[in-house]
């Protein structure tokens, strides 16, 4: 047995399903070894389609995603993907080739210091420098990254290495029992809440990795707290809940940044600042702060909580909630809150505009979809309104690239999502711009077999950038660009392509693609005139209503 043998006995220990990445000369022992194993490897046509696909992958399931590069401007390739995964808590294992141990010390074709380049992007890495390590370093790999907070670690791996003869076996896997809060930090944050005459709970992506929807849900219905959560944190109370006052992240005001203005007490649970900055909604760090979440809170003058609770989530609410004396029902400014969101959001229901405005889409999306089907949204102007508009029934089916914000995500990151879920629905939500970024990727996906329909909102241009030009210069400057004929292309890959061509034409057109064996692409044309109404809405809006 060589050491690229071993390094793929100990991933099938660890449970790993796909590794997904591109072959190389400095990764054929570890291809060759992949070729025996229970391990299905996904061949990709980019590198950063392959990290997506593991990010997406590990944020579905909590078992870390795994992908493979050879060196140089193949690991170069993986980072944007790693990175993302680190900055948006995605267990992920990145595993690159290298040169030989004998070829470090001289300048060499393609090599560079990996496990350097690395480092700032990941929680740890390592170089494979003798065959018998190589059990440690995976456990250690697969246990740090799937840790809390969760995120991207990297394994390189020498091509003289991996083909030397060893000894080993993998390592047995520790089990990891669920720590728990203190009674006294418990009791203070009882204490706090009792005394809160207008509270409100601030619920991040940290409560779907600790499955806390059900416990929070509860807590929340019992104690009669309206709740907001962050992009990341769709769907832990459902958008149904007369309580949940839906999602908070835009860098404009909006109808929950005035919730926020009235509250005594802000109850952080599974919050993460990476995801939406407590300065833009306690600029002055004024608010009373309760943190309940599985690590401690980082250090920031706009977030100081006056409790901590650090252990297990769903225990946690529960032992607070058995403790907390609480009486009668949210204020009437909450409730006043919810009712014009509610608004807002059902007044496009019956809007036929051509382009289609984005928030149509989005209501006309949510119509089709089940609660259990998934939406994986790239970044660019229209994750603005899916953030704001697109609801959730339950976690993990919206999934928003927030910590990291890295356009390109979403295509590739549906093709993990149909992998993950076979029997769901998946669409990927892009702009033209992400679209282009890794739309060879869809190749991938009619190979693999992962039908899934992506919907193009099309405007011809950076649209996100074009809406902050617009908001502080007045004018936009290099951002508008062409397209191919998305139609076309979809059908020269062997997919469905679709135009827009009227408002009526959305939901009779994605229910057809979502029926489609194939993967679909749908190419809609979308009036981005809202998104500079929606910043003379926001600045214009009166919080004492």
């Amino acid at each position: 047995m060589n050491t690229a043998e071993l390094l793929v006995q100990c991933l099938e220990n660890e449970g790993v399903e796909y590794i997904f990445g591109l072959p190389g000369e400095e990764n054929l022992q570890l291809l060759q070894a992949l070729k025996r194993s229970s391990i299905q490897f996904i061949t990709t046509r980019h590198e950063q389609g392959a990290a997506f696909m593991a990010d997406v992958y590990g944020r579905l399931t909590g078992k870390a995603g795994v992908c493979l590069s050879t060196l140089g401007p193949g690991a170069t390739n993986l980072m944007t993907g790693v990175a993302d995964a680190t900055l948006d808590r995605a267990p992920l294992v990145a595993i690159t080739g290298q040169v030989g141990t004998d070829r470090m010390h001289i300048e060499s074709h393609q090599y560079l210091d990996l496990v350097a380049m690395f480092a700032p992007v990941t929680k740890w890495n390592a170089q494979i420098v003798r065959p018998s390590i190589t059990p440690e370093i995976v456990r250690k790999a697969f246990k740090l990254a799937q840790a809390e907070k969760p995120g991207a670690v990297h394994i390189d791996l020498p091509e003289n290495i991996a083909e030397m003869e060893v000894v080993g076996a993998a390592l047995r896997k520790d089990s990891q029992e669920k720590t728990y809060a203190s009674l006294q930090s418990i009791q203070q944050a009882a204490v706090a809440i009792s005394q809160a005459t207008n509270p409100m709970i601030l619920v991040g992506n940290g409560a779907i990795r600790a499955s806390a929807s059900e416990a929070l849900t509860e807590f929340a219905t019992l104690l009669n707290i309206p709740v907001a959560n962050t992009f990341m944190g769709k769907g832990v109370i459902p958008y149904t809940h007369p309580l949940a006052l839906w999602a908070i992240g835009l860098q404009q005001r909006d109808y929950i940044t005035c919730a926020m203005e009235q509250t005594d007490l802000i109850i952080a649970v599974g919050y993460d600042l990476i995801e939406y900055s407590p300065k833009k909604w306690n600029p002055d760090g004024k608010l009373p702060i309760l943190h309940i979440n599985l690590t401690h809170a980082e250090v920031d003058s706009s977030y100081i909580p006056k409790v901590e609770v650090i252990g297990d989530i769903s225990d946690s609410l529960e032992e607070i909630l058995k403790r907390v004396k609480r009486q009668g029902r949210p204020e009437p400014h909450s409730l006043k809150i919810r009712d014009e969101i509610r608004a807002d959001y059902e007044q496009y229901a019956d809007d036929y505009g051509f382009p289609i405005k984005p928030q149509k889409l989005i209501y006309d999306l949510r119509q089709v979809l089940d609660a259990e089907d998934i939406v994986i949204s790239d970044v660019g102007a229209h994750k603005m309104w899916m953030a704001r508009n697109y609801h959730c029934l339950r976690p993990n089916t919206c999934l928003i690239s927030n910590g990291f914000a890295a356009m390109g995500i979403a295509l590739p990151g549906a093709l993990a999502a149909k992998l993950v879920h076979p029997n769901r629905k998946v669409v990927a939500v892009t702009g033209d711009g992400g679209f282009m970024m890794n739309c060879q990727e869809l190749e991938t996906a009619l190979r693999v077999g992962t039908p899934f329909v992506t919907i193009i909102f099309n405007d011809g241009g950076y649209g996100l950038i074009e809406w902050k030009q617009m908001n502080y210069y007045g004018e936009s400057t290099y951002i508008h660009f062409t397209n191919p004929d998305f139609v076309k292309l979809a059908e020269a890959m062997g997919l469905k392509g679709y135009r827009i061509e009227s408002a009526e034409d959305f939901i009779p057109t994605l229910k057809q693609a979502l029926e489609d064996d194939v993967p679909a692409v749908i190419d809609c044309p979308v009036d981005y005139r809202e998104n500079l109404l929606f910043s003379q809405k926001a600045g214009d809006l009166n919080c004492l209503i």
